[in-house]
């Protein structure tokens, strides 16, 4: 296969294994919530959805290792602890959370069918493709992602032509940073250390020995999936604010029901009765896509973790997969309302690594990676708490750390670590001089 093709296919297959159930469902709501700032709140979302797991992407062009490789600068403990705890996250979480949106809204609606019967379906599935490894990123790259990204693009044309586009008054007081935590819930940048890995062993199963090869054709296909992304959620955000008036949501819906009905209201209007089923179609290609990139990556990291075993490799899957089943069953709601503790805490650590390890060498050395990612780990705990109800405890704190009230506490004290831990001395470039 030529460079061009291969970049396309890479890129293709990274844009499917982002996009699950939550880039799919959030982005309109945010929009129909959001109304004439709709702008705006893309401009939050695409930071943390888009702009900072593309980074992470190039991150692994530079290190073409594992995530291990993303924290081992700080420690070698803390990173495999760091490790361990996305990838239990990933497959207890997102992983699970796709089989949950894909039963709510594909399979109930037209089928009555328990969740057991289809997490059970779904994760069996997922399973014969993770066994399959060396075949993933071909046939997600040239046949679901596609039929995935032609479906989102007829849904979003068609929807932008046939909406009334008299938008609502914006519920945000920051849209901005509406849209910056609400991309949070995309799980994109923790999608981005699990997947970018994914991705580098398919390109050494698929015969490509050369670091610059490679990494020109992570970085390349990395700014593809990155402009689809883009082009995505800023679509399905637009939609959803110019069918502001045209769809009445129920709120007193959970969050989820109400993204499901709005997106299945988009997708009637724009498209009539068969709506529907193209949007059944598209959620769960989506989601099933995301599901195998997650569970691979995760028995991809325990192979590594095992010596290279296979044996290792196989167990993996098969309980990333089992525990898929079980949690799968729950509602889509309740697996993001587990989730949004975890986010809080794990998030703001992923952001930093991924920042540090794109920064010129120079600036990010052992000494500059700990010192930040210590920063950000306690400036992440008032936001952590408050997730829990523990939030009072230190509410006397919030006045004094700038940005906390939007959960965002962590970002100028690591911002400024950064700054001082490279000036300083001690712990900068000078020292090597």
């Amino acid at each position: 296969m030529n460079s061009t093709k291969e970049t396309f296919v890479t890129a293709f297959a990274l844009f499917s294994l982002f996009f699950g159930a939550g880039n799919l469902l959030l982005p309109p709501l945010l929009g129909y919530n959001a109304g004439e700032d709709w702008l705006w709140v893309t401009l939050g979302f695409m930071i943390t959805a888009v702009v900072i797991p593309i980074l992470g992407i190039l991150a692994h062009a530079r290190l073409q290792g594992t995530m291990y490789d993303f924290g081992k600068k700080v420690s070698p403990t803390f990173s495999t602890i760091y490790c361990i705890i996305v990838y239990l996250i990933s497959i207890t979480i997102p992983s699970p959370r796709t089989a949950s949106a894909t039963h709510e809204i594909a399979i109930h609606p037209a089928f009555g069918t328990s969740p057991l019967l289809t997490s059970s379906i779904y994760f069996a599935l997922v399973l014969v493709f993770v066994l399959n490894r060396t075949k993933i990123l071909s046939f997600i790259g040239k046949f679901l992602t596609p039929i995935i990204v032609i479906m989102l693009f007829t849904v979003i044309a068609i929807g932008l032509f046939t909406s009334d586009g008299v938008m609502n008054v914006s519920t945000f007081d920051a849209p901005v940073v509406s849209g910056l935590l609400e991309g949070y819930q995309t799980f994109d940048a923790i999608g981005a250390v699990v997947v970018g890995a994914v991705v580098i062993i398919s390109l050494n199963l698929r015969g490509h020995n050369s670091f610059e090869a490679k990494k020109d054709i992570i970085r390349k296909s990395g700014f593809i999936a990155g402009l689809g992304l883009l082009l995505i959620y800023a679509g399905l955000i637009s939609v959803g604010s110019f069918f502001g008036t045209g769809i009445e949501i129920d709120t007193a819906l959970s969050g989820d029901m109400q993204r499901a009905n709005l997106l299945r209201g988009i997708s009637i209007t724009s498209l009539g009765a068969f709506g529907n089923k193209v949007l059944s179609i598209l959620l769960a290609l989506a989601c099933f896509t995301t599901a195998v990139g997650i569970v691979t990556g995760t028995a991809d990291y325990f192979k590594g973790l095992f010596k290279g075993s296979q044996k290792a490799y196989i167990i993996t899957g098969i309980l990333a997969c089992a525990i898929g089943v079980l949690i799968g069953q729950l509602d889509f709601h309740s697996i993001v309302i587990i989730a949004i503790p975890a986010l809080m805490f794990i998030y703001p650590i992923t952001i930093i690594l991924i920042l540090l390890n794109v920064v010129p060498e120079k600036l990010g050395s052992p000494k500059v990676f700990k010192a930040v990612v210590i920063t950000t780990m306690i400036f992440s705990i008032p936001d952590f708490l408050g997730t829990i109800g523990l939030g009072e405890s230190i509410a006397g704190l919030q006045p004094y750390i700038p940005l906390s009230k939007f959960s965002l506490g962590w970002v100028l004290p690591a911002v400024v670590v950064f700054v001082i831990s490279n000036l300083a001395p001690s712990t900068s470039i000078l020292e090597e001089h």
